[in-house]
């Protein structure tokens, strides 16, 4: 027994320190503070002008390196858009005429484009990961649909990246044409940070702060990654009131069942 206590303690460290040694090689990246969000618990739901406004700062700031490919124009009606806003939207991208509209090309090869349609993909920045490449000195931006959960603590981490950007430490060596972000794994980051004060004029009046902006973009990826977010938690609410009024029924029944055999 003590042996198999030995064994099992000796694995345990084992698999603590190749866990610490990956962190350190990562750089060690900071914990994000913890933010609220109105999803978060049993309860948790959309607030749809937040997401309105997250959708804004994607659509004027991420949009223009980062993908959402996995939503369609037509899922922004999830979020408080209405059909025309949603067509208005849909046509200020172009996406190539596809066989269905003949196909049609131009003299030189290149497709004939038309302007994006509620049924369409919401258009992605680049054609391909090399031509994302090629504009992002060998960088390839990653796509944003799955994004808080592909991380860690996703919502808080993208919230801190966002506003986590600052001068690096005394003395920390920095790779050329890096940026310092402590929450970002190694904390040096390609990424410019891509938010500053005003840097939108929102729809609503809201003030658009750093803060403010990184807040509403981190809970439209909130959203985009779990669209079904709320169904899921009224549908677990309701299997949980179920078994609690079954459980109540079952002890019910036992109690009379037992009462009568006394």
């Amino acid at each position: 027994m003590f042996k198999k206590i030995i064994t099992f303690t000796f694995v345990v460290a084992l698999f603590a320190g190749l866990n610490v040694s990956s962190a350190q090689a990562a750089g060690g990246a900071a914990h994000p503070e913890s933010q609220a969000w109105t999803t978060d618990g049993l309860f948790g739901f959309f607030d749809r002008k937040q997401l309105k406004r997250g959708f804004q700062v994607y659509q004027e700031v991420c949009a223009s390196c980062h993908s959402v490919r996995l939503i369609y124009y037509r899922n922004l009606a999830e979020i408080g858009f209405s059909p025309d806003e949603i067509k208005k939207i849909a046509a200020e991208a172009e996406v190539a005429a596809g066989p269905n509209e003949d196909g049609e090309t131009h003299d030189d090869g290149e497709p004939i484009m038309r302007p994006a349609k509620p049924f369409d993909k919401i258009v992605s920045p680049f054609p391909n990961d090399l031509a994302a490449r090629a504009a992002n000195a060998g960088a390839l931006p990653p796509d944003l649909s799955l994004m808080t959960k592909a991380r860690l603590d996703g919502a808080n981490y993208v919230h801190g990246l966002l506003t986590g950007y600052k001068d690096a430490p005394s003395g920390y060596k920095m790779s050329e044409g890096m940026n310092y972000n402590p929450y970002f794994p190694g904390s040096q980051i390609a990424m410019a940070g891509p938010l500053s004060d005003e840097g939108v004029e929102y729809a609503d009046g809201t003030k658009a702060t750093v803060g403010q902006m990184a807040k509403d973009v981190t809970a439209f990826l909130v959203w985009t990654a779990e669209p079904e977010l709320e169904e899921r938690k009224r549908l677990g609410l309701k299997v949980m009131l179920f078994l609690i009024v079954f459980t109540a029924m079952l002890y019910a029944v036992k109690r009379q069942v037992w009462a009568k055999l006394h």
